[in-house]
């Protein structure tokens, strides 16, 4: 009896690291950038994955973020030493400003979105319904102050084959052509 416990502690060890050396890398928000869910209307519209990256993608990518965020200083277009230091401002005003554009656009009863916001960009992602003026309310958004740009990867079919953006559900799927 006594025999018996080791070797089942042993195998239920053996049989977790194996599961875990076959999960998949974590996806972390490990630059911090903003993102938020702004509307619930259009059901069954995949989640967005946002800015979450493996650590990989993120090691990957780290020479391009740090030369896209300083170059608006060099450039002189920025006040700030970098430009992802601009994006929670930049979503505090957008929160107080989605209320007005609302009662012009009429995006909440319309859509279901999601804003990603990285060194003053703004991905707008998820599902909006057919006559939605996207125009307006992507204009509007551009109005928010140290915007430099906003990027549109939204569809009107949840149901689409390929969205124009990458999903939480299936990261690793490619995209339909997407805004940015």
């Amino acid at each position: 009896m006594k025999r018996s416990i080791p070797l089942r502690l042993a195998s239920l060890l053996i049989c977790f690291a194996a599961t875990h050396a076959h999960a998949e890398p974590a996806r972390v928000n490990r630059g911090h950038d903003p993102f938020f869910q702004i509307s619930k209307a259009i059901g069954d519209c995949p989640v967005p994955l946002g800015p979450l990256e493996t650590e990989q993608e993120w090691l990957d990518d780290s020479h391009y973020r740090i030369e896209r965020g300083n170059s608006c200083w060099v450039e002189g277009r920025c006040r700030l030493s970098n430009a992802y230091l601009y994006d929670v401002e930049i979503a505090d005003a957008l929160r107080r400003r989605l209320t007005n554009i609302n009662f012009a656009t009429h995006w909440r009863e319309q859509s279901t979105l999601w804003l990603t916001l990285q060194r003053r960009f703004i991905y707008v992602e998820g599902c909006v319904a057919p006559g939605f003026d996207k125009k307006a309310f992507l204009t509007e958004l551009a109005k928010t102050a140290d915007v430099e740009r906003v990027i549109d990867d939204t569809t009107t079919n949840p149901h689409a084959a390929q969205l124009p953006y990458k999903t939480l559900a299936n990261p690793d799927k490619p995209v339909l052509d997407p805004g940015n």
